[in-house]
């Protein structure tokens, strides 16, 4: 795909994320439509141009369109950024590809691991019935909070894909004076740095919230890469990946930071909140609940030493109090430190 000029992009899912993607994408010049799953939202952006719902500080594109019929956000597109919870990719994909041209790359901005079947969303894409080449299939990852994206603050990602023409595609489109992409070949490595950071970035939350200090979630962020990179090397993913910005730079950046859901959520269970209470106030997701889940499965079904992500599992699923959890932690053998 040489000629960008007159490119047509479809977004699905107008969470922060989404709405910040489409917007950049629109604000360079492409013809840009966003799915927006609430029909109430979508008049109101069609009207005022603002995300009420998840980025109301932010003045939007006037040539950003929006709509809450699939089929339109999605058919005579050249590019297509998925950017929905995990948990609903399956069949809004599915429902997608019916009306998606087939050399239409696809691009996943979604971070997790679906719970039912401990799969990756390009894993996920694979299983899909319909025509659809899984080498047009781009993952889109990195350290980026769509507010700080939003105000054009400088940042770095990582599009991976195992077509390295669909990932030059996406890199080109997507780069702009304060966005800058880097390509990849390493699908599932790229992938597994975005989901699990979320978990550790609950750990890291949590012993926040519990008053810890600099010291302590240092020793999480090290060592949360450590089990980040055994489940990485069981799944097949390159090492040196988890060293670059869908592994340590996005796990910095999640575990360090009130604008991390994750985070905030793992600081409100260290105050004493129950998982409940605090999901029941959220109106956007905190992927790395559902991928704890998830992680947790794979690691118990497959003898991977992770133990972080086990006492996070037992935290939210479990009620075990954080206090027990990092205990047992720090009082477990010692070793010597590897990998």
């Amino acid at each position: 795909m040489n000629n960008l000029k007159n490119l047509k992009i479809g977004v699905v899912g107008a969470g922060s994320w989404g709405t910040t993607l489409a917007d950049m994408l629109a604000g360079r010049g492409f013809n840009v439509s966003l799915w927006v799953y609430e029909k109430e939202l979508s008049e109101i952006l069609g009207s005022e141009k603002i995300n009420t719902y998840y980025l109301p500080e932010v003045k939007l594109a006037p040539n950003l369109q929006f709509t809450s019929d699939l089929e339109e956000v999605v058919r005579d597109k050249q590019i297509l950024l998925w950017v929905t919870p995990v948990k609903a990719f399956r069949e809004l994909f599915k429902e997608g590809l019916r009306f998606a041209e087939q050399d239409t790359i696809h691009v996943s901005a979604s971070k997790g691991i679906e719970i039912r079947t401990l799969k990756t969303v390009s894993q996920i894409a694979k299983e899909s019935s319909l025509p659809f080449s899984d080498r047009k299939f781009v993952v889109l990852s990195g350290p980026s909070f769509a507010k700080e994206v939003s105000k054009k603050m400088p940042r770095a990602v990582v599009v991976a894909s195992a077509d390295k023409d669909s990932a030059a595609t996406v890199q080109k489109a997507m780069a702009t004076p304060y966005f800058r992409t880097y390509t990849s070949d390493d699908v599932v490595g790229v992938e597994l740095g975005g989901a699990l950071k979320n978990v550790i970035a609950l750990a890291s939350g949590i012993a926040d919230g519990l008053g810890y200090g600099h010291n302590t979630r240092a020793a999480l962020i090290t060592r949360g890469l450590a089990e980040i990179i055994r489940l990485g090397n069981f799944m097949g993913a390159d090492q040196r990946t988890f060293a670059g910005l869908s592994g340590m730079g996005d796990l910095v950046l999640t575990c360090t930071s009130r604008l991390s859901r994750n985070y905030s959520v793992g600081v409100e269970i260290g105050r004493g909140l129950s998982l409940e209470e605090i999901l029941k106030n959220m109106k956007m997701v905190a992927e790395g609940v559902y991928t704890a889940k998830s992680a947790f499965t794979i690691s118990a079904e497959n003898s991977i030493d992770m133990p972080i992500v086990h006492e996070i599992y037992n935290v939210l699923f479990e009620n075990k109090p954080p206090v027990e959890a990092v205990k047992d932690l720090m009082s477990r053998d010692l070793k010597r430190e590897i990998i």
